[in-house]
């Protein structure tokens, strides 16, 4: 479905990104770890269009991405759920889901995926005429979720979703992603906590210091030495 190709990125003078190849299956989750600076959310804004490539090549079903606006990244139906929610917090929760429809103009489709968001977070439901601001940390990610839906994804990008939240939240915010895939979706996973992700993910990849260091099956590399290590305190 999408093909990272040896991607180059820089800030600046700064690397931050040096050849990082990856790809991401249909209804699979791929996940990306790695501690800060590693170059993960990096790559994800690469694949979404929010910074540009010094080098390489991002295709998607079969185009080559990389190059084109986020607003026609995001047509092709590749949602990005960005670190820190980035919601609008003096907007009502029903406003900010449909922030993630001002794509579309099927409104019948638009209402389905509306209870499809309601299906997966019976919470959101209650409070759609509330301020996101007033949401706990693990609704307003719930909400975040809700509104890359409105989107109509095929492959949803999310990049840090259990920052913040409290270890029951976290497994919870884990379990929900899982059924994402399980109902079709594609999902690429930015995580710093690997447990997590390592536990849901079909495959994945070790960015250190803006490189692939290792990738693999996510039940190998759960066991691989270093990964239990440095990142999964074994």
């Amino acid at each position: 479905m999408l093909k990272v190709d040896n991607i180059v990125v820089h800030y600046g003078r700064a690397e931050a990104v040096r050849g990082v190849s990856f790809t991401a299956e249909s209804a699979k989750i791929t996940t990306l770890i790695g501690a800060n600076g590693a170059g993960k959310s990096t790559c994800l804004k690469a694949i979404s269009g929010l910074v540009p490539l010094t080098s390489g090549e991002i295709w998607f079903e079969g185009e080559r991405i990389n190059g084109r606006t986020p607003e026609k990244i995001a047509k092709l139906g590749i949602a990005h759920v960005p670190e820190g929610r980035r919601l609008f917090p003096f907007m009502s929760v029903y406003d900010n889901l449909m922030t993630g429809a001002y794509l579309r103009k099927d409104s019948a489709g638009i209402k389905e995926d509306m209870e499809k968001v309601f299906e997966y977070f019976p919470t959101i439901r209650s409070k759609l005429r509330q301020m996101a601001r007033s949401l706990s940390g693990g609704e307003q990610q719930m909400l975040a979720f809700g509104r890359a839906f409105l989107s109509k994804p095929k492959l949803l990008i999310l990049d840090e979703p259990s920052l913040g939240l409290a270890p029951l939240l976290v497994e919870a915010m884990g379990q929900h992603i899982k059924q994402f895939a399980e109902d079709g979706y594609s999902v690429i996973l930015v995580e710093q906590n690997a447990n997590m992700a390592l536990s849901i993910a079909h495959r994945a990849y070790v960015l250190e210091v803006g490189r692939v260091a290792l990738e693999g099956s996510a039940e190998d590399l759960k066991v691989d030495e270093h990964v239990r290590k440095f990142y999964l305190a074994v």
